[in-house]
């Protein structure tokens, strides 16, 4: 299943039914699940491992060294789980010793054409990424989040869980769980209630994040004082308590 005209290493490891499309390029130290389908122009770096039945579209380039400056060739990692679907000219990089070391991303994710995730950056599960979607360094990306085309985002910022980057966002700052944001510079519309409904949030969940929203956005309260009553409402109703655990760990301030 691998094409003759692909160069690939013999230390790389795929496993059997892995497929390899012509001219692609696949690296020592590198590791491929089962059922991962590689199409032609592909390059491939490690050291990375990926799991099964992920889906790399021409010219995606993953596990390439980090695009920083202190870098001196450290042998970092990238680490991909499953099902995720890498579209025409994608990049991905390795992490830096100067953070953990390695770029995760989880499962079930979608990378559109030219998405870009830089060194170091944590990508939880089924999110995706638009076309020309661009991460700077150490980037945090919670599950469920969407990320519109042209969108930039700058290194260590986090972005919460169910979060709505819409296109042409430009973010320096923190976006917490189930806000919309967008505009340069980004910031917050209201709550993806359209994303949560689909994913099976109740009709009083989605009102009481509403309401949690309207704390945080529309009170006109400081953020200690919003901050102490979204804890009472966290104490009540769970799926306030990830957006309460958001801010409080939040270190670049929130998008406000």
């Amino acid at each position: 299943m691998i094409d003759p005209r692909a160069l690939v290493s013999p230390q790389a490891q795929l496993a059997a039914d892995v497929s390899v499309g012509p001219f692609s390029i696949i690296g020592a130290d590198v590791c491929i699940g089962a059922r991962t389908r590689i199409e032609s122009h592909v390059v491939l770096g490690g050291p990375m491992s990926m799991g099964a039945d992920n889906h790399i579209f021409p010219f995606a380039a993953l596990g390439g060294p980090p695009q920083d400056k202190k870098y001196k060739g450290e042998p970092t990692r990238l680490e991909i789980g499953d099902r995720n679907v890498f579209r025409e000219s994608c990049t991905i990089n390795r992490g830096t010793t100067h953070d953990k070391g390695v770029t995760r991303i989880g499962h079930d994710n979608l990378f559109m054409a030219y998405a870009h995730v830089a060194h170091d950056c944590q990508i939880g599960n089924l999110t995706v990424f638009a076309n020309c979607a661009a991460l700077g360094g150490h980037v945090e990306v919670g599950d469920w989040v969407i990320i519109g085309g042209l969108s930039a985002v700058h290194q260590f910022a986090k972005i919460g869980a169910h979060a709505f980057l819409g296109g042409g966002t430009i973010l320096s700052r923190d976006v917490p769980p189930y806000v919309m944001v967008n505009g340069n510079p980004a910031v917050p519309h209201s709550i993806n209630s359209e994303g949560l409904k689909r994913r099976g949030f109740s009709e009083e969940q989605i009102r009481n994040i509403r309401d949690a929203y309207r704390i945080l956005y529309r009170s006109d309260l400081k953020l200690t004082e919003a901050l102490a009553r979204l804890e009472i409402l966290a104490q009540s109703h769970a799926e306030i308590r990830p957006f309460v655990d958001f801010i409080h760990a939040s270190n670049r301030s929130l998008v406000r």
